[in-house]
């Protein structure tokens, strides 16, 4: 879920003279102190039933990955509202359509080269997941941002409101992967020889990048008129989930039931929306909480919301320190545990030692001290940014 704003580079505006909107970055903090339980969680708690398996899985369990569901959505959507914002800083398009291009190149040079490494040890994979998908939106908005921005909103409707009606692509040859990544789920192709697993498909999630690009111009706006605009399209995004949802006539494949194990779970079956590829009913769930958040803090002060900001400005730095944090932690106590290094978050469970307990305890504590100990380094940062100058920052 990612990445970080798209900062000026100096030669053309210092810093000082480009204040950043607070409610960003304490939404973008906020988002990825919860993404990181969901990390946690696969490296350190892996289960025997999927979360999202209302029939098996306990309330607690479920929640634990449903709140990170509103992780990935804000994440990108936050990424449309800094490109737009960082454009407004740019006299020449050109230089904007460059530097989102080399910028989202880079990103998904990142995520194949370095993510891959770090998450996948004892696993022949190749990772395209969140960091991917925001850099080829990039590279597409690189092109994109030359439109209109009726034209914009027309292709971002169509794409969040119309992607449902596709089906899913059978994935046999390469010709069907192409495919695939526009509107896909999870799949695994493999490529050269390494298996190559797709987990976010561009097509949908293009439709949420632009999303975030079209709202930009409301962060601009007197504070008043701003929070009007958000709370309005949270309503109405909340509001649309609630109707879809309760008639399941469309927006999501998985339609909701009455589940025999009791009314709890009922509604458990009820906000299970999907994830991969995001469904209509899962955007609008999930940025309709994200824009009602957005209307509230701006103003907000204390300790917590300084702490959110700080890592809110450094999110890329943060996320790929958080992993390296959580997949080398969780490599040495496998090791010390069980004798040998044990991926659980690409492992099957048939695979798994038998000494093994999942424990959500142990995921939440561990969570606790990855986010404890991600603080100060991210300080660091955020002032190492704040005092220099360097081209390459935009970049990291």
């Amino acid at each position: 879920m990612l990445p970080t704003p798209v900062a000026a580079p100096a030669a053309v505006l210092p810093r000082s003279a480009t204040p950043r909107v607070r409610a960003l970055d304490i939404v973008r903090g906020l988002v990825m102190v919860i993404m990181a339980l969901d990390h946690t969680r696969d490296f350190w708690g892996a289960t025997p039933v999927r979360p999202e398996d209302v029939t098996q899985a306990s309330a607690l369990l479920f929640f634990t990955r449903w709140i990170t569901h509103f992780c990935a959505p804000t994440f990108v959507f936050l990424s449309g509202c800094s490109v737009y914002l960082y454009a407004q800083k740019r006299a020449d398009r050109s230089a904007v359509s460059r530097f989102l291009l080399t910028r989202g190149l880079w990103l998904i040079l990142l995520e194949i080269v370095l993510l891959t490494f770090i998450l996948t040890w004892s696993h022949d994979l190749i990772l395209l997941l969140v960091i991917w998908v925001i850099g080829a939106g990039m590279v597409l908005l690189a092109g994109l941002l030359w439109l209109p921005r009726w034209v914009l909103a027309a292709l971002t409707f169509i794409i969040l409101a119309g992607h449902n009606l596709v089906p899913n692509i059978n994935v046999t040859t390469a010709a069907d992967a192409g495919r695939a990544l526009l509107c896909n789920g999870p799949f695994a192709v493999p490529v050269l020889g390494r298996t190559v697993l797709v987990g976010y498909s561009l097509g949908p999630w293009l439709g949420v990048l632009l999303a975030g690009y079209l709202a930009g111009p409301w962060f601009q706006l007197p504070l008043p008129e701003r929070n009007r605009r958000l709370r309005w399209a949270g309503v109405v995004l909340l509001g649309l989930f609630v109707v879809l949802r309760f008639t399941n006539w469309y927006g999501d494949p998985v339609p909701w039931s009455v589940q025999p194990s009791g009314p709890l779970h009922t509604v458990l079956s009820f906000l299970n929306v999907t994830k991969s590829p995001p469904s209509l009913l899962f955007v609008s769930l999930t940025l309709g909480v994200a824009l009602l958040v957005m209307s509230q803090v701006e103003t907000a002060t204390g300790r917590l919301s300084e702490v959110l900001r700080t890592f809110g400005q450094v999110p890329f730095f943060y996320y790929l320190l958080h992993f390296a944090l959580i997949s080398s932690a969780a490599w040495v106590w496998t090791m010390l545990t069980f004798g040998r290094a044990v991926n659980f978050a690409f492992v099957s469970a048939k695979d798994w030692p038998p000494a093994y307990v999942p424990n959500l305890g142990r995921v939440y504590l561990v969570w606790v001290l990855v986010v404890l100990a991600m603080y100060w380094p991210c300080r660091w940062y955020q002032r190492f940014k704040q005092q220099h100058t360097y081209w390459w920052l935009s970049y990291l």
